[in-house]
């Protein structure tokens, strides 16, 4: 099982997210020990980019004092290593070649949305998923961009290759935005930036609210 699973490119995949994601945890961890107040900081931005979103992330970081050389590299990293881990695990469960009983409701979350915004993406090919990949729209990003790219049958490295640079881009951009708006906020109060951190992340929790909302209405809606 395990050699099968291994020998496909997903699989491979999936073995250098999952050593990504060890190097830094375990980095991390050295950190605590050295220089355990900077490592809490780096610690909180990649939770708030995994739990909330790349734009909580990136501006608790820039409140946080850091600037692009910290912040940009370290989502780019958590954001490569969201995809090398779902995207392989979405692909070798859905060829039934591992079992995520305890993932299946993410993934299938994950599915529904790539299936109901997969449409465009797949009229235009890698263009289209490009462009949904880089537009700050609710459910789009990495994750469901790779799960895109697989349902419409690119070839694994080259969905790999078209998401991930299109995450660098906007992630690129989003630091731009963001660190810019983190200066003029200083410029009003000291602890202004903290108010912005605040106020997307309930912009973001309420777009989370709307999109079930939104999801349930549409289960509930008769044939």
């Amino acid at each position: 099982m395990g050699e099968s699973l291994f020998s496909s490119t997903e699989g491979r995949l999936l073995g250098i997210g999952l050593t990504l994601a060890g190097l830094m945890l375990l980095a991390f961890g050295i950190g605590w020990q050295l220089f355990p107040d900077n490592v809490l900081s780096y610690a909180a931005m990649t939770g708030l980019n995994l739990i909330i979103g790349r734009a909580a992330g990136m501006s608790f970081g820039y409140a946080s004092g850091f600037g692009h050389a910290q912040v940009i590299p370290l989502n780019m990293l958590v954001e490569t290593i969201q995809v090398l881990v779902v995207y392989p695990l979405f692909a070798l469960s859905w060829r039934q070649l591992i079992q995520l009983r305890a993932l299946q409701p993410y993934v299938t979350r994950m599915h529904r949305a790539a299936e109901l915004r997969g449409g465009a993406v797949q009229k235009f090919g890698m263009a289209g998923l490009f462009v949904f990949v880089f537009a700050p729209l609710w459910m789009t990003g990495p994750v469901v961009g790779a799960i895109i790219g697989f349902l419409i049958g690119l070839r694994p490295w080259v969905n790999l290759v078209v998401v991930l640079v299109s995450t660098y881009f906007a992630i690129g951009v989003w630091g731009l935005l963001l660190n810019e708006l983190n200066a003029w906020a200083l410029t009003v109060n000291r602890f202004a930036p903290y108010m912005l951190f605040l106020a997307i992340i309930l912009i973001a929790v309420a777009m989370h609210l709307l999109s079930r909302h939104r999801d349930r209405s549409a289960k509930n809606k008769p044939d």
